[in-house]
């Protein structure tokens, strides 16, 4: 009889490849595999990664290199976006790792698996099998409890200069409608309340097919009997589809909440950048929005530090920052990525210039989200509980203003037991720096 094999993950990264982790996790649990929260106690350990920027490469190899070290006579398979971004590169550097699989196809996980516990040293890049059926169906999933991530398409085709995700994830593909209202009415039946919707750009879904069809996505979604929040992430601004807006105000389980990532706001650097926008048109679309959902979130991500990014540049973009008040802001530095139409351009600005110019924006958002913050105090608000503090009457959750892991939290003071997962009304009774307090 052959011997239950047992495999440990760390998936490193995005929304996007937590999902793929969790279809790994799935394929190997069918194919008789068994999963394991300590990677003492695994036979294979695989080290799902992100290859988007410096950083995260760099934590990508030193997972990897990690594992080898601290469990020597564990077999380490390298899995995702790294390892298919430099699939030539990647093999040869690490020496010490037993295997290397990429980003698509992912039940074939299972057959690079088992060759690396057989003893092969496995180079498996399989080009993608975006539709096997039930592809997306997961039990095991890696989220927060009663959240789930629904990727509704792969790929990107918006090239921006300085993004790395095409040569990662090739060009757009969108599921079909029926397969993600498939998997939303699956994830609902096995006690999911939240519903993340993610891709590399939501409002582009569909258009590889000739059209957008979100506005006829969120419509199917909407039909649906059930209660859930739907939160989509991740709209490119410049193709933002405005219909949409009507079918959220139409259905409250619809979060208003608009992760846009704008990048910047001067023409100059836009136009480099390979976008459109400028500081009006995205100024005006802000209000837009706000007009139409007066309770709309707004998320965004500001890149600083881009070749040939000037002083006035940068104070276009602080003055649209204090102009937009953005409610949640991720602030990041340019990272110079081969292979993007970035990589080339000249006039790059110092690492301390763009430290320093971080660090501004941060400082200035900090100011603005505890305004914004402060709204919320007196409102009651569905929470959805995420966790219990030790020892405390305390428990930690999230209001429908907060994305799960990147913006702040809510801190629940309760006498009851609140199971996570739970959703529960409370009562927010204050804020303390980028989290709000409720009371039962």
């Amino acid at each position: 009889m052959k011997k239950s094999r047992t495999f440990y993950i760390e998936s490193l990264g995005c929304a996007k490849n937590q999902v793929d982790s969790e279809i790994i996790v799935k394929n190997l649990i069918k194919a008789g595999w068994t999963l394991s929260d300590d990677p003492e106690g695994a036979d294979l350990l695989l080290v799902n990664t992100c290859g988007f920027i410096q950083p995260a490469k760099e934590e990508s190899i030193d997972t990897a290199l990690r594992f080898k070290a601290v469990y020597g006579d564990k077999k380490v398979l390298v899995t995702g976006c790294l390892s298919e971004r430099y699939k030539d590169e990647l093999p040869e550097g690490l020496k010490e790792v037993d295997g290397f699989f990429g980003n698509r196809s992912l039940s074939r996980i299972v057959e690079a698996s088992e060759m690396v516990l057989d003893g092969k040293r496995v180079r498996m890049f399989p080009e993608s099998n975006f539709y096997e059926p039930d592809y997306y169906r997961r039990d095991n999933l890696l989220s927060l409890p009663g959240s789930a991530y629904v990727k509704i398409s792969e790929g990107c085709d918006n090239r921006c200069a300085f993004c790395a995700i095409p040569i990662i994830r090739g060009r757009l593909k969108s599921r079909s409608i029926e397969s993600v209202i498939d998997e939303i009415k699956y994830l609902l039946a096995h006690g999911i309340f939240e519903i993340n919707l993610i891709a590399q750009d939501l409002g582009s879904f569909g258009s590889d097919r000739g059209a957008q069809e979100l506005d006829k996505l969120f419509r199917e979604i909407a039909s649906l009997k059930e209660e859930f929040w739907l939160r989509p992430l991740y709209f490119y601004p410049d193709k933002f589809d405005a219909g949409i807006l009507s079918v959220i105000k139409s259905d409250e389980r619809i979060i208003p909440y608009f992760d846009l990532p704008f990048q910047h706001a001067s023409r100059k650097v836009l136009a480099s950048m390979g976008r459109r926008g400028n500081r009006e048109k995205y100024l005006e679309l802000i209000e837009k929005i706000r007009m139409t959902l007066p309770d709309a979130v707004i998320r965004s991500t500001f890149l600083v530090g881009f070749p040939g990014e000037t002083d006035d540049d940068f104070n276009t973009l602080l003055e649209f920052q204090r102009k937009a008040e953005i409610d949640w802001l991720g602030v990041f530095t340019y990272s110079r990525e081969e292979g993007t139409g970035a990589f080339s351009l000249k006039h790059h600005v110092s690492k301390k210039t763009a430290g320093n110019r971080k660090a501004a924006v941060e400082n200035a958002q900090t100011a603005i989200t505890e305004k914004r913050l402060k709204k919320y105090i007196g409102m009651n608000m569905r929470i959805l509980i995420e966790e219990k503090i030790r020892n405390e009457n305390l428990y930690i959750g999230r209001s429908f203003m907060q994305a799960p892991e990147v913006d702040g939290a809510v801190v629940v003071e309760t006498m009851r037991d609140l199971s996570p997962g739970r959703v529960v009304d409370a009562r927010i009774t204050g804020s303390a720096g980028f989290d709000l307090e409720a009371a039962l």
